[in-house]
């Protein structure tokens, strides 16, 4: 019996439906039915009437919700109780973008440092999917990462910025139709097992261009170096902050309707040093602000 499943009961006990729980926890349905079964299944106690149209609280239950709710109000002041500072010190595993990791993940680690010298960040890099896996893991604190089409159960997600993917090309090619471009020169692509890749594959896919690919990668500076080198023209996201020394590339709107990244702050909804959370926020929210107003 986890947190988790007391928490989901005390919901179901305050919305009256498992469908109204599910949108104030932020899950689906079938997850607040499936929690239901393995606390039932945990304890050993049939909490639901499920002879109604909707399932019903036995009386059993209704002790079972009570004592929950101090269950789960004692395990929420665990951890205030104990750490004066709100946990803003000691070390924390923060996950990133590999192509966040020239610009936007220098400038906020700068400001944390600054404005908390005693809390560490120890930075792993990964693909969303991996980021993903690693926060239900514990493996991490939290993580910036591309919003993904689903999110895992229990992974809260905060949206800081939103990126149009552009074409990038060598100064020296001229032209600025993105078809006749991408129809005509060596295609760089992005790797497709990230997000990006597969937003990139889709939009390709649907405007039916038939690119002449000649190399993957997962490297914004690779793929930007190798278009530098006239080596071919890529698709890539338009960062938000970009590193100082940018390669001088020329870049291309795809058009009203191209895709775009959603970046946001990633974290597992029952980590409990609530203000380390807050705090990265806040910084990657002032860095992308401050980046958008000296563009």
């Amino acid at each position: 019996m986890s947190i988790r499943l007391l928490r989901t009961l005390v919901a179901v006990a305050d919305s009256r439906t498992f469908s109204a729980a599910a949108s104030q926890i932020c899950v689906t349905h079938a997850a607040v039915s499936q929690q239901m079964q393995t606390l039932e299944s945990d304890l050993g106690i049939v909490l639901f009437d499920r002879s109604k149209r909707t399932p019903e609280l036995t009386p059993v239950a209704h002790e079972i919700v009570r004592k929950a709710r101090q269950l789960v109000a004692e395990y929420d002041d665990l951890v205030p109780s104990v750490v004066g500072d709100d946990g803003l010190n000691g070390e924390v595993t923060f996950g990133v973008l590999p192509t966040l990791l020239t610009g936007l993940t220098p400038a906020v680690m700068v400001r944390l440092r600054t404005h908390f010298p005693e809390l560490r960040l120890h930075i792993r890099p990964a693909l969303t999917g991996a980021l993903l896996a690693d926060l239900e893991r514990g493996r991490l604190d939290a993580a910036v990462l591309s919003k993904p089409h689903l999110l895992p159960l229990g992974i809260e997600f905060q949206e800081l910025v939103t990126e149009p993917l552009e074409l990038i090309v060598s100064n020296d090619i001229k032209g600025k139709d993105v078809t006749e471009l991408l129809n005509t020169q060596p295609f760089i692509r992005f790797n497709r097992n990230a997000v990006v890749g597969t937003l990139i594959e889709n939009w390709i896919t649907s405007k039916r261009i038939h690119v002449s690919e000649t190399m993957e990668l997962d490297s914004l500076e690779a793929i930007e170096s190798m278009v530098q080198a006239n080596l071919g023209i890529s698709i890539v996201p338009k960062r938000s902050v970009r590193p100082h020394n940018s390669i001088p590339l020329k870049r291309i709107s795809l058009g009203a309707d191209a895709p775009v990244r959603c970046l946001g702050l990633a974290y597992h909804s029952n980590y409990p040093k609530t203000r380390v959370v807050e705090e990265i926020h806040d910084a990657l929210k002032t860095v992308i602000d401050d980046a958008a107003k000296n563009d």
